[in-house]
C-alpha cells in the first residue's frame, strides 16, 4: 500500500510499533544490512544478508520481527526489489507494510538516520563479508543504548521496553 494509506497514527509517534525498514549495501554490492527502526523509540534492528535479494530481506524482516510482534502494528519501505516479498512479510506478521514515494528518503527519515548511525561503525568502504554477527549485535547493542536528545535523553531501549513516562504524549 502507498504511504499515502498510512494511518495517520504514524505520523505523530505518539505509539511503539510502527517500523520503517531499508538495506545497507556493502562494498561492491556483496552483502547488505537490513535496518529496521522502530520510529517512535528508535530502536534498531539489524540482521546481516549474503545477498539483497527479496526473499532473504524477507526471511530477515520476519525473523527480526516475529519476537516483538505484539508490538508491531506497521512497517514502512522505499521502492527497493528487495522488498518484493512485502505480502508474505505482512501476511506473516499480521501487519499492514507501506510503500514511501520513490526518492523521498524523508518519509523515512527514522531509518535514513539509522543507516548513517550504522555507517559510523561500518564505513562504506568495507566489505561486508569481513563483518560478523557478533561485531553487528554490538553494533545493535551501541545504537540502541546511545541517549538520544530526541527522546529526552532516554535511549531506544529504554523508551522501547520500559515505555517512558517521560515520552507519553
Amino acid at each position: 500500500m502507498s504511504i499515502e494509506q498510512r494511518p495517520e497514527i504514524v505520523d505523530q509517534r505518539s505509539r511503539i510499533g510502527d517500523w520503517e525498514v531499508d538495506t545497507i549495501i556493502g562494498k561492491g554490492h556483496r552483502q547488505a544490512i537490513v535496518t529496521l527502526t522502530e520510529r517512535k523509540s528508535r530502536l534498531a534492528l539489524l540482521r546481516k544478508v549474503d545477498y539483497r535479494k527479496a526473499k532473504l530481506v524477507g526471511e530477515a524482516i520476519i525473523d527480526l520481527l516475529q519476537p516483538l510482534a505484539d508490538r508491531l502494528h506497521t512497517i514502512t519501505a522505499d521502492n527497493g526489489k528487495e522488498f518484493a516479498e512485502h505480502e508474505r512479510i505482512a501476511q506473516n506478521l499480521e501487519t499492514d507494510f507501506y510503500f514511501a514515494h520513490p526518492y523521498s528518503a524523508w518519509e523515512r527519515g527514522a531509518n535514513e538516520n539509522m543507516n548513517g548511525l550504522v555507517r559510523q561503525y561500518i564505513p562504506k568502504n568495507r566489505d561486508f563479508t569481513t563483518v560478523t554477527e557478533k561485531e553487528i549485535e554490538l553494533i545493535m547493542r551501541k545504537l540502541n543504548d546511545r541517549p538520544r536528545k530526541c527522546l529526552d535523553f532516554f535511549s531506544p531501549s529504554e523508551v522501547f521496553f520500559e515505555h517512558s513516562v517521560a515520552l507519553a504524549t
